[in-house]
């Protein structure tokens, strides 16, 4: 998929975050320092150690945990390249109350831009999903696609793999936890027995 990559990390959470009811949502690395900035949900977990290709494990693991509530994992191209056996591994699960949400820049923005394998190249993570047998796999590359296609994405069959193709976030690409992890932790596990 051919994109221009118009649609900003930003934008793309704000269109989540208005069909959000009250889901699990799971954030890693530049999609935790975004989503820190714009959501406060008490069910979000913003995961952000060094944990490069671990957001859809952990998902994985509060949705097995918790099957009655639906998780959300955001996480970026290079994350899920760090660890495609998750892929696999959510895709054999079967989880019907998981979704992975790619967020799909091109480049491995939190450790300084380099760019992917996978940029202009014909391996896209869409083919990956769909290898790895993902119930529903939907690709969007642009704000009004996204505004227009979400509710139907989120209602597909899970697990779903849902690829964002987004601009690059240039400038300061530092991730700063927001407070102690055991904190939050705590804090989380509250929500979710709640």
């Amino acid at each position: 998929m051919e994109t221009d990559r118009t649609m900003t990390l930003a934008g793309a959470l704000r269109v989540l975050a208005d069909v959000r009811s009250d889901q699990v949502v799971v954030t890693t690395m530049s999609a935790a320092r975004q989503g820190m900035c714009q959501s406060k949900h008490r069910l979000d977990f913003h995961y952000v150690p060094s944990t490069m290709g671990g957001g859809f494990a952990l998902g994985l693991g509060i949705a097995l945990a918790r099957p009655e509530r639906e998780v959300l994992v955001l996480t970026g191209d290079g994350c899920l390249l760090m660890n495609l056996g998750s892929l696999v591994t959510v895709a054999v699960s079967k989880r019907q109350n998981f979704t992975g949400i790619v967020i799909d820049n091109g480049n491995f923005e939190t450790t300084g831009g380099q760019k992917l394998v996978t940029t202009n190249s014909p391996i896209q993570l869409a083919d990956l999903a769909r290898a790895a047998r993902f119930a529903s796999v939907s690709e969007f590359d642009s704000l009004p696609a996204w505004k227009d296609g979400v509710a139907a994405a989120l209602a597909q069959p899970g697990p779903r793999c849902i690829i964002l193709k987004v601009a690059t976030v240039e400038g300061d690409h530092t991730l700063k936890p927001p407070g102690p992890m055991s904190a939050r932790i705590a804090a989380f596990q509250v929500a979710l027995n709640s």
